[in-house]
């Protein structure tokens, strides 16, 4: 059953497309990841889906309801981990728990005790009284993610959940998700540009760039797109003519001049891709090969890697926004 459906999705800031006619589900009860560099569309798609923004065109429904009409509906049934930090600094824990309860009609005896029980959930009970301007960027980060779950949405929005955080709080995190998966059988919907992050928590991740998706499957599924080897060659000459071999899946000339090879078994394929070599009377420079990762997959359909994109003109419009707020 789907929960979120979205078709021919557009969203236009002034002549930029931060959207461009995208169409994916998300089924109920699963981690759904949009991985994609900064500027890719993700903040922007998790925004309309949680009613902050309008499309511009195309519909999207979640939980039953569409972005345009049900947008009260719509927020009774999802929590949210912005990107930015939405917390009270001045507030402790349990007072920013509190007032979220209230916002959403929890009352009494209940509330008090979903907040007991989050608080610890997230490992942040012995500091409820604590004022939040004293956390750590990883605990306000978990007291964000019990927050959203006070009034136990059906659908959980995660955007960018461990941005600027150390490798350990990340792990961390990674297993308070997977844990309210489990105990809340809730659907959750990430965005990231950390490919560890999607690899390790999404069960199908839809890979976005230029507000365009241009894959979307299982993180294996994903992967075999290229083979189950990669191996890449740098050549004393510049080439623009791809390998030829049967034991070659695809073949990409890279932007940098390597070659990229997919292919099953690479101790297999080597002695056959020099041999080849030789033939042309080409020379190879270097040459390194292991499993496929979703950045070698980001790298295939866009022949650049992920951590090498920057902030595009969408980026600079919501940095000067959030300098003007300050």
């Amino acid at each position: 059953m789907d929960i979120i459906s979205v078709k021919n999705l557009v969203k236009k800031f002034e002549d930029v497309t931060a959207v461009d006619n995208i169409s994916f589900t998300v089924k109920k009860g699963e981690i759904f990841a949009f991985l994609g560099p900064n500027g890719a569309g993700k903040t922007t798609t998790i925004h309309i889906l949680t009613t902050l923004l309008k499309p511009t065109e195309g519909t999207a429904i979640v939980a039953g309801h569409d972005v345009r009409e049900d947008s009260a509906e719509i927020r009774k049934r999802i929590g949210i981990v912005f990107q930015d930090s939405s917390l009270d600094r001045e507030l402790t824990a349990y007072e920013n728990m509190y007032i979220h309860g209230k916002i959403y009609n929890v009352d009494g005896r209940d509330l008090r005790k979903r907040i007991e029980d989050l608080l610890k959930f997230v490992e942040l009970g012995k500091f409820k009284n604590k004022v939040v301007k004293n956390f750590s960027g990883g605990m306000i980060r978990r007291l964000e993610i019990a927050r959203a779950l006070l009034h136990r949405p059906e659908i959980l929005f995660l955007d960018e959940p461990t941005l600027g955080l150390d490798p350990q709080t990340r792990a961390h995190i990674w297993e308070y998700i997977k844990n309210m998966k489990e105990e809340h059988e809730m659907t959750i919907f990430l965005t990231t540009h950390y490919m560890d992050e999607a690899e390790q928590l999404a069960e199908r991740i839809g890979i976005i760039d230029h507000g365009k998706i241009i894959a979307e499957g299982s993180p294996e599924e994903l992967k075999k797109r290229i083979g189950k080897d990669v191996i890449y060659l740098r050549f004393s000459d510049k080439t623009e003519n791809c390998m030829e071999t049967e034991l070659v899946k695809n073949c990409k000339i890279l932007p940098d001049g390597r070659m990229e090879l997919g292919v099953e078994n690479a101790a297999e394929a080597l002695p056959r891709i020099f041999e080849a070599a030789m033939k042309k009377g080409q020379k190879i420079m270097e040459v390194s090969y292991h499993s496929p990762t979703l950045n070698d997959v980001f790298l295939y359909l866009t022949g650049r890697a992920i951590r090498e994109e920057r902030g595009n003109k969408l980026d600079v419009m919501k940095n000067r926004r959030k300098r003007w707020g300050r």
